[in-house]
């Protein structure tokens, strides 16, 4: 099953970061590739926050779209992404966020997932690869945008 895992020190608080990877009607404006995503309902579960989105993908001629279960739990600081429905027999996502003490945190994004299709894997294997490798850097550029750039004490 393919894999991705990736951890990013930022210049960010972790509770920034968590809000800002939370935002999921925002990602159009600047995950790589999600051309569309549709929160379907939200509700608490104690200090929990769930949600069922769609989140629509494109590259060139191939469009698909999934639906996943997401798990906002800001007090563990964590963000995770079940699989429910699409193009995927299975798919796993999640992220963590990690205060520093010496300012900013340390960011962790895994996913692993598995296409139901040979074709479509064959077809949009390289481009998930693409997309992984390009998404943290997206949501640290989008931190920037939106916090404010911060230099690094050296």
């Amino acid at each position: 099953m393919p894999a991705f895992q990736t951890t990013r020190r930022v210049q960010h608080s972790a509770q920034e970061m968590f809000t800002l990877v939370a935002d999921v009607e925002r990602y159009p404006e600047f995950v790589p590739f999600c051309e569309r995503l549709d929160v379907r309902g939200r509700r608490k579960e104690g200090e929990r926050e769930i949600l069922v989105a769609d989140m629509a993908i494109g590259y060139k001629l191939i469009r698909e779209t999934f639906t996943s279960k997401v798990t906002l739990d800001r007090e563990k600081l964590e963000i995770r992404a079940d699989y429910l429905d699409g193009p995927f027999r299975t798919m796993e996502n999640a992220w963590t966020f990690r205060p520093l003490s010496a300012g900013g945190s340390e960011i962790g994004f895994s996913i692993s997932y598995e296409f139901r299709s040979r074709t479509l894997a064959l077809l949009m294997g390289a481009v998930f690869e693409r997309v992984f490798r390009t998404f943290a850097h997206a949501f640290e550029l989008r931190a920037d945008k939106i916090y404010g750039k911060r230099e690094t004490s050296a």
